[in-house]
């Protein structure tokens, strides 16, 4: 199956896009978004909710007797970040921007959602998921799972994508087990007694004892996980006085851990607590660790990461699929949706930057930049595969 052919003209998505772009909105805070996704899908005839986890929207649509039910999730959220584009559509707001695509997630959701309300060729019930916050560990999915989300919408399956480098525009990427990390972070406030810098033996210092802890911390993750697993530590903090010749009460290192196993993560946990414990009475200190997991990794469920590999080659052929990709270190919170329901997470590639404006010139399509912006000519590729799996899942019996 070729690109939908209501989608070959999609000016009204890449105008839609463009103004979400132009209009960033922080986790839980995206009022105007959701009330726009929300006027959208009831001018459809999609049944919509709102409300749900703060800011989030649930579009329900219907067709035919059938009884399976379908999640198609995209997020809503913007980034901290101050935008150094200067084409049209940039951010109107100072220090936000959409930086990792989301004005691009919600509208190819939107597309599909516009495409289904019209052709209603189907039968089951789809759900089209608008999540909150899924930046800067707000875990926007867990709230809308803890808001009810899967006993008031019932979905036997749930699927996302997520714009990526990952080459030619348009190609997608995914494989059947972790596609992405657990994402936490750390921190190790370590408690001594402050004195002057030039008579440390009056007091305990704290500064030696988080500096100990972050070198040994650097060779903690082989010792404890599995050679044959990846994982990681960085230390990416630390923090002592605030004048050079004080020797502080307290100071504190920090960073974040990385895994794609439960297993792993619980095994740099206790190393990280005792190494920690063990370092303070080194240095005649006392350790306050702070742990926070935000989410789990990401890990697909095999049956349905080969359906909608499928699906995808459908779509855009099988050159421009890779249904073994490997799994990155990057986090999304998706994860909580995928220990809840069975389902799949993908990539889409946004392309090499040659889709930025002709003011601007090519840019760089890494995520997370300050000169990012989504390749609207992905909408009606990642629309036609939110379509056609709908199809496909939902097909007449």
């Amino acid at each position: 199956m070729p690109l939908l052919d209501s989608l070959k003209d999609f000016s009204q998505f890449t105008h839609l896009r463009r103004d979400i772009h132009a209009h960033p909105e922080l986790g839980f805070e995206e009022h105007r978004t959701s009330a726009m996704v929300a006027e959208k899908l009831r001018s459809w005839g999609i049944e919509v909710h709102t409300g749900v986890a703060g800011t989030g929207v649930v579009g329900v649509l219907k067709s035919g007797k059938g009884s399976r039910c379908l999640g198609l999730r995209a997020d809503l959220d913007a980034l901290p970040l101050q935008e150094e584009n200067h084409f049209p559509h940039r951010s109107t707001h100072d220090g936000r921007m959409h930086a990792c695509g989301h004005d691009g997630h919600t509208t190819m959701l939107l597309a599909a959602a516009w495409h289904l309300s019209q052709h209603r060729d189907f039968d089951g019930t789809v759900n089209f998921i608008f999540q909150p916050a899924e930046e800067m560990g707000k875990a926007g999915a867990k709230k809308m799972i803890e808001d009810g989300l899967f006993e008031r919408f019932p979905c036997d399956a749930v699927f996302a994508l997520h714009n990526f480098s990952i080459g030619e525009v348009g190609h997608f990427a995914l494989n059947h087990g972790a596609l992405m990390a657990s994402s936490n972070t750390w921190r190790v406030v370590m408690k001594g007694r402050g004195t002057h810098a030039s008579m440390p033996h009056t007091g305990v210092d704290p500064v030696a004892a988080v500096i100990n802890l972050g070198q040994q911390l650097q060779t903690l993750v082989p010792k404890v996980v599995d050679s044959v697993e990846r994982a990681l530590l960085a230390v990416t903090q630390i923090q002592g006085s605030g004048a050079p010749n004080v020797i502080p009460d307290e100071a504190w290192v920090g960073g974040t851990v990385r895994t794609f196993s439960e297993t792993a993560l619980d095994a740099i946990e206790a190393g990280l607590r005792q190494l920690a414990q063990g370092t303070a009475q080194a240095h005649g200190c006392t350790a306050v660790v702070e742990f926070k997991r935000a989410s789990p990794p990401v890990v697909n469920h095999a049956k349905e990461a080969r359906f909608a590999a499928e699906v995808m080659r459908e779509v855009v052929g099988d050159k421009a699929v890779n249904e073994h990709f490997p799994a990155v270190l990057g986090a999304e919170d998706f994860a909580h949706m995928l220990k809840a329901k069975p389902g799949c997470y993908a990539f889409i590639g946004n392309g090499f930057g040659d889709h930025r404006m002709p003011d601007h010139g090519p840019g760089p399509c890494i995520i997370h930049n300050t000169s990012f912006d989504f390749n609207d000519a992905i909408i009606p590729v990642g629309a036609s595969y939110f379509v056609r799996l709908t199809q496909r899942w939902l097909a007449n019996s």
